[in-house]
């Protein structure tokens, strides 16, 4: 086996693909503080109880475990950045009100997320902790699209859905967790006749609302549905109200925004607590950014603050972005004339980029395309069109 192979679904990002995926973080990043979120690098390997909190088997099963040959605990290489900043939030800012963080950095899963998806996604997220309303949901969704929009991305679709409405035609029938999680699976496939089975020996009014869920997803015309064919229960009808109100919220912020409606997404039921959403843009059969609300991660630290984020993988992100055109740049002899040295250290200095053609080489490279060069003319150095 040849020594520079890499294992199966990682690769080295280049040069042109990590100055996009850089400025495109660095974008991203001035995006989440105009909103006031605040940055933190937590870091790659920790506790693995910690990593785990509040985030249900799926992320267990991501997750790349060791043992610490300092003390013999297991850790975890993170899979998602989420808990460490509930962490953070609760027992190193300990802040009373509001707290606003924003992440990037790379996360590790044992098996790809798709077929030709990476192992080794850059995370970038934020998150709100502090406040229950509905006002850190919409801010956080508002961000999350301003951020597909500042890599440049249009024709944009929210898919909407919140987790309490299936808790809320659960709702007081006999359901073990091994048969919730069949009817989750079942939900998230689309699977008629296997949730049919499953709902055999649930109260008719639960299992109504469990057909009916099959059937609520698209426009506007899913939330008049779910009022008539789902059971009348608070839950429910708390989170079609906030569906609605975050469906308006968001048509008045972005007037080309597709919206849609999928109250049977299943996806993260054990992690999400309330609404979340998922953003699709053309190019990409998968999400581009996911997010939601998701109250009790912070638990296992003793401080459940209410919680809402979203997440998208900055590589994935890149790929789709419209190209980057090449840098422009200076090409300059390499000497040691102290006039040529000081004129490149000033060049520097006023932000230009300055190649050096080493003695013996030409200049080559990916990211910079050498658009002027500096020469020596009438006995001072200057630059000139290339």
């Amino acid at each position: 086996m040849s020594a520079w192979l890499l294992p199966e679904h990682f690769a080295d990002v280049l040069p042109a693909d990590a100055r996009r995926i850089e400025e495109l973080r660095r974008r991203l990043l001035d995006r989440a503080r105009g909103y006031g979120f605040e940055l933190v690098m937590p870091p790659l390997l920790e506790h693995l109880e910690s990593l785990l909190s509040g985030t249900g088997r799926e992320l267990d099963l991501k997750t790349f475990k060791l043992v610490d040959q300092l003390s013999g605990r297991t850790l975890g290489l993170r899979a998602d950045t989420t808990p460490q900043a509930a962490r953070i939030d609760a027992h190193l800012l300990n802040r009373e009100g509001v707290t606003r963080l924003c992440y990037c950095g790379p996360v590790l899963h044992t098996r790809p997320s798709g077929l030709n998806a990476t192992r080794e996604p850059l995370q970038f997220g934020a998150e709100i902790f502090g406040h229950a309303g509905l006002e850190a949901d919409l801010e956080v969704t508002e961000l999350a699209l301003d951020c597909l929009h500042a890599a440049r991305l249009d024709a944009l679709t929210i898919d909407l859905a919140d987790a309490r409405i299936l808790r809320g035609v659960l709702a007081g029938a006999p359901v073990d967790a091994a048969r919730l999680q069949d009817v989750v699976a079942a939900l998230s496939e689309k699977d008629a006749p296997a949730l049919e089975t499953l709902a055999a020996v649930l109260p008719d009014e639960t299992r109504r609302g469990l057909r009916a869920l099959l059937r609520l997803y698209g426009g506007d015309e899913v939330l008049a549905a779910a009022r008539t064919g789902l059971p009348q229960r608070p839950l429910v009808t708390a989170a079609i109200e906030q569906l609605e109100w975050t469906a308006r919220h968001l048509r008045a912020a972005f007037p080309r925004l597709a919206i849609g409606f999928d109250l049977s997404d299943m996806s993260g039921y054990a992690y999400y607590s309330g609404l979340r959403f998922a953003v699709y843009g053309s190019g990409s059969a998968d999400a581009l950014a996911r997010g939601g609300r998701y109250d009790e991660v912070g638990a296992v630290f003793g401080r459940n603050r209410p919680a809402v984020g979203f997440s998208l993988d900055l590589k994935a992100l890149s790929e789709l972005a419209p190209a980057v055109a090449a840098g422009r740049a200076i090409r300059a002899p390499w000497g040691d004339d102290a006039e040529l040295r000081a004129a490149v250290r000033s060049l520097r200095a006023a932000g230009e980029t300055v190649i050096a053609a080493l003695p013996g080489h030409e200049v080559e490279t990916q990211a910079f395309e050498c658009d002027r060069e500096l020469v020596l003319l009438d006995g001072s150095w200057q630059l000139r069109a290339c």
